[in-house]
């Protein structure tokens, strides 16, 4: 199973701790708290079993070793855009670290593509012995 649309995050399971913002921004940074602090427990959640199994295995360092994925969002001025956008980036990584690849199959190269890379060396040999020094 995949976390594609269909599997949605809880929000009752996300905790949000607003905190101040870093960087410039004047008087304003220094007393309003704009930036956000999501926390979400994968154990605790929701989400299927091979689902949080995959988010406890993928490497990501906003994934902890308790398994609490700890995201900082202080892109935008305000508090609310700044918990939309933790919450999108929050999905991101569940679609992510849960996104399946398809096996490689081994390929062999084709005859044509192996004469061209013989005669392409046997062209560069040529060139190079020609450098040699020059005999009467």
């Amino acid at each position: 199973m995949t976390a594609s649309d269909t599997t949605l995050i809880n929000p009752d399971e996300v905790e949000f701790m607003a905190i101040r913002a870093q960087g410039s921004g004047g008087q304003n940074v220094n007393k309003v708290s704009n930036a956000i602090h999501l926390r979400f427990d994968v154990q605790a959640s929701s989400l299927p079993d091979d689902i949080k199994q995959k988010l406890v295995q993928y490497r990501d360092n906003r994934i902890n070793s308790d398994g609490v994925i700890v995201i900082k969002a202080q892109r935008f001025r305000s508090l609310e855009k700044n918990r939309e956008d933790a919450m999108a980036r929050l999905q991101e990584l569940l679609i992510l670290a849960t996104h399946e690849y398809p096996e490689r199959r081994a390929t062999r190269p084709t005859h044509s593509s192996r004469l061209k890379r013989v005669e392409g060396k046997v062209q560069r040999s040529r060139i190079k012995a020609l450098r040699g020094p020059v005999t009467d």
